[in-house]
């Protein structure tokens, strides 16, 4: 029999205090019944910390218009759950999971604790097979694995809300399987205008019937910030592991998850760590980010792209930097690549995919993809050399080869990194483009390319049609 509770003797922004509790859990769910002038409002929420008989409750709709007395108390006994259905597919909620389509709510028996539960470290499956994206930047030099947690780093006023609509329009398995990629998307601390440009972009492209939207909109409670990415997984796991389906989890945005509880600590009177973050940042990041992966029992997989804006372009601020210990690799936005109005602006030499080698290659991508990858690293990096150089001498005093240099780096940013926002290349596409830029060069530069993958390729390739927009 559930009891309920009259009063509270304690409010401080999104916290309440109740006492003389007894049989509370951690993490147990409470409603919460709000007498006020226009009727009574229901709110949930959940208690983050108890002491002996006094329980400090979360409450995710915010406590406006609640007051010491006015406020019925009641233990659900269980912690935060999901409805869980295949019915989910093409559908839109709000940061807990609450509709937000006017499509009624899901009906289902199956429900699970949001929280999740860890994966057996036994039962996991190294990832192997790639995800293409269609944007040659990361299919070619920062490959998208399976199961992978890949994080992008941007920056605030960048277009990385513009580059996760594109990749949820165009992710898919690859061209050799039938198999369909289901995205689950989550936005947290996002402006109306942005969860409208999502919405809009997800519907015109017509891919909505395989995504699952999470939305937790700039002006809706912090607290429910928190609970935003744990649904979301919760369902992916749920589409994965129960249904046998590849997902995609797109987190944006993380910076805000991680304000959220900065805040959050800050009202329980924490002792701040790092930049005021609570110093259990890290092991709530760990939480999140380890639920992607693949596992032997299931045919599905969970693969995660967290975004997460960096203040000030700061890699070591806190939020990146912890990100960078628990993911396995990044994709990086680069401002000044912005400003040459380079979509998308990524800066290859900071990113990297750890788990691309074993997801490319034959049988795969294509045998060439580790060697291309590699030279065009190489060759950029002498880009920037060259271009200090420059800086200092002038162009005119630079060798022929430097000269080279020059004109790869700006074909490889304006023809390999950018594209247009709607160009969607398959891996083939990417390589040949890889290819034909490295024909700048002369031969003898090619030195991270092994003999006989350069006898194969490198004449066969010159005189390849590759289809880019605004190629030369």
């Amino acid at each position: 029999m559930a009891v309920s509770y009259l009063g509270l003797s304690e409010i401080n922004g999104p916290l309440i205090a109740l006492e003389g509790v007894k049989n509370a859990k951690f993490d147990e769910i409470v409603e919460l019944t709000v007498d006020g002038i226009n009727g009574r409002e229901r709110k949930i929420g959940r208690i983050i910390e108890i002491y002996e008989n006094k329980a400090i409750i979360q409450v995710f709709e915010g406590t406006e218009n609640m007051s010491l007395k006015n406020t019925h108390t009641k233990l659900t006994g269980h912690p935060l759950e999901v409805t869980l259905s295949e019915e989910l597919l093409g559908r839109t909620f709000n940061g807990i999971g609450q509709p937000i389509d006017n499509m009624g709510p899901i009906i289902s028996e199956i429900k699970r604790d949001v929280n999740g539960k860890p994966l057996n470290p036994v039962d996991r499956e190294y990832p192997r097979n790639y995800i293409r994206t269609g944007i040659s930047a990361i299919d070619g030099l920062t490959t998208l694995i399976r199961g992978q947690k890949l994080p992008i780093f941007s920056g605030n006023g960048l277009p990385h809300d513009k580059l996760a609509a594109q990749i949820v329009k165009q992710a898919s398995l690859g061209d050799d399987t039938e198999d369909e990629l289901v995205v689950v998307f989550a936005a947290m601390g996002v402006k109306y205008d942005v969860a409208e440009f999502f919405k809009k972009t997800f519907e015109e492209s017509q891919v909505m019937d395989h995504v699952v939207m999470f939305l937790n909109l700039a002006n809706d409670p912090v607290v429910e910030r928190l609970i935003t990415p744990k649904v979301a997984l919760t369902v992916a796991e749920y589409l994965a592991f129960d249904l046998g389906k590849q997902v995609l989890v797109i987190l944006t945005d993380m910076t805000s998850f991680a304000e959220a509880m900065r805040e959050v600590s800050s009202s329980k009177g924490e002792i701040p760590s790092r930049k005021g973050y609570p110093g259990y940042l890290y092991s709530e990041f760990a939480t999140i980010y380890e639920r992607a992966g693949i596992v032997t029992s299931s045919n599905g997989s969970v693969t995660q792209i967290p975004i997460l804006s960096m203040p000030n372009d700061d890699v070591t601020h806190p939020i990146p930097d912890l990100t960078g210990y628990i993911t396995e690799g990044q994709i990086v936005l680069d401002r000044g690549l912005h400003g040459q109005s380079i979509y998308p602006p990524i800066n290859v030499l900071p990113s990297l995919s750890r788990l691309m080698k074993d997801g490319i290659g034959e049988g795969y991508t294509r045998d060439d993809h580790q060697a291309v990858a590699n030279q065009l690293f190489s060759a950029y990096a002498k880009v920037g050399e060259a271009r200090a150089l420059a800086s200092v001498i002038g162009e005119d005093e630079l060798s022929d080869t430097d000269k080279l240099y020059l004109k790869f780096g700006n074909e490889f940013e304006n023809h390999f990194v950018g594209q247009k926002d709607y160009e969607n290349r398959d891996i083939i596409t990417t390589l040949n483009l890889g290819w034909k830029l490295l024909h700048i060069l002369p031969k003898e530069e090619l030195d991270r390319i092994d003999t006989k993958i350069l006898e194969k390729y490198y004449d066969i390739t010159t005189d390849i049609d590759t289809n880019i927009e605004g190629d030369n």
